[in-house]
């Protein structure tokens, strides 16, 4: 019993005593606040993480993995191509696309988009869009059919709905006796998509592979191939397999490169708040120390006493470290707890809060998605418990070094 009675003291300490509860009271907002400055932090580096994965899910949604296309901005044997690329190891699908520049127009409304030609039951195989229709099918894009499968946004600013007619406007032109013409052509609405991505929902239209063939008059070439592997992070790698296994002589990129600013930016951004949000922590382990300074105060003629009983300045020194490091565990667990609890109904959080106020948090015109994920990440979650388990540990040592100096005959003099 006589190893442990450190323990014993350190925690009896915490409690209130019959003369003074007020030294308790701090310990528990010490205990709140770091509480509270853990969770924060780990909510934030959740809607981080959250934020980064559902960005490269959508974005997955639209786009390939890699793409593959000719020096000329066309390919000529695609099918050549394609045949090798299914060759490679890690590739899984390979499917042509025409893509262009165009102008749609309805009435008086008139917007700019990114038009593709695709073969929709290749299509499938590239990307989860057909699963994101908020309206009629991607298996309408038949040859021959002009049907237009549009993004919500774009068939909102078009006042665009199934069934309606929209006027593409090709951006090369046709020589005429009346001199050069834009090449139009009427297509009608036969779906469309929700990828939960503005920069797509209201910039890109999807039309079928022959119809885009014959409104730019590529012929029987494309613009290139758009590949779907088994691993996305081995994109670069495995599009370069591909060129140098057709001779080289092509453009490749891959949507690691594409969308490299938004991971990089969201990557600093993560960085940057783990550091400003860990003062909180901070502020919370100064806490600590004020804590046990006041404690020191308070118990200096039971710090006497027991050094008169025998006590070391060691075991006097142990009994407050055990203190400020049972403070610390505490609030460093409730805060990982609360924070993880927070995070994981974060969602309908802030619906709830939105309905309220009656306002919306998040545009997805600026933050290119209009709800809030959350992520918990467990390396987050252990490296945030463990700085600041360390800060609360180093706020320890000076009240408790205090404490261990306490002269008896001093402390007992006036009692």
């Amino acid at each position: 019993m006589t190893r442990f009675y450190e323990w014993w003291i350190g925690t009896r300490y915490l409690g209130s005593t019959h003369r003074r509860g007020f030294v308790s009271i701090v310990a528990l907002i010490s205990v709140m606040g770091l509480m509270l400055g853990v969770a924060v932090l780990i909510v934030v580096l959740s809607v981080m993480n959250g934020f980064e994965r559902e960005l490269r899910t959508r974005i997955l949604a639209v786009t390939a993995h890699a793409t593959l296309t000719g020096l000329e901005g066309t390919l000529d044997d695609w099918r050549g191509a394609r045949a090798v690329a299914l060759r490679t190891h890690g590739v899984r699908a390979a499917v042509p696309y025409i893509e262009s520049q165009s102008m749609l127009v309805r009435g008086e409304a008139i917007a700019g988009a990114q038009v593709r030609g695709i073969e929709p039951a290749e299509e499938r195989k590239a990307d989860s869009l057909a699963e994101r229709m908020r309206a009629g099918t991607l298996a309408s894009l038949t040859p021959g059919s002009w049907h237009i499968v549009l993004g919500d946004a774009l068939a909102g600013e078009l006042g665009a709905t199934v069934g309606t007619s929209v006027v593409l406007i090709a951006p090369e032109g046709a020589a005429t006796p009346t001199g050069v013409m834009p090449r139009m052509r009427r297509f009608t609405v036969s779906g469309i998509f929700s990828s939960g991505m503005y920069e797509y929902d209201r910039g890109l239209a999807l039309v079928n592979l022959h119809d885009a063939a014959r409104l730019y008059r590529t012929g029987d070439r494309v613009t290139g191939l758009r590949l779907e592997l088994d691993e996305p992070y081995a994109a670069p790698r495995i599009v370069r397999e591909v060129a140098l296994a057709l001779g080289g002589g092509f453009y490749v990129s891959d949507w690691t490169r594409n969308h490299a600013n938004f991971f990089r930016s969201i990557e600093i951004t993560k960085s940057l708040m783990f550091v400003i949000l860990l003062m909180i922590v901070g502020v919370a382990a100064f806490n600590i120390v004020a804590t046990l300074v006041m404690i020191v105060k308070d118990k200096q003629p039971d710090i006497a006493i027991l050094r008169t009983l025998g006590a070391g300045p060691r075991n006097v020194l142990a009994a407050f470290v055990i203190q400020g490091v049972l403070i610390g565990l505490a609030g460093t667990a409730l805060g990982a707890g609360l924070g993880i609890l927070t995070s994981r109904h974060l969602e309908s959080l802030v619906r709830m809060l939105e309905r309220v106020l009656g306002t919306q948090f998040l545009d997805a015109r600026v933050y290119y998605m209009s709800d809030l994920p959350a992520f918990v990440e467990w390396r987050d979650v252990a490296q945030v418990c463990g700085v600041a388990f360390v800060l609360c540990a180093v706020a320890t040592l000076y009240p408790a070094w205090r404490a261990a100096r306490t002269a008896p005959a001093e402390a007992l003099r006036h009692e």
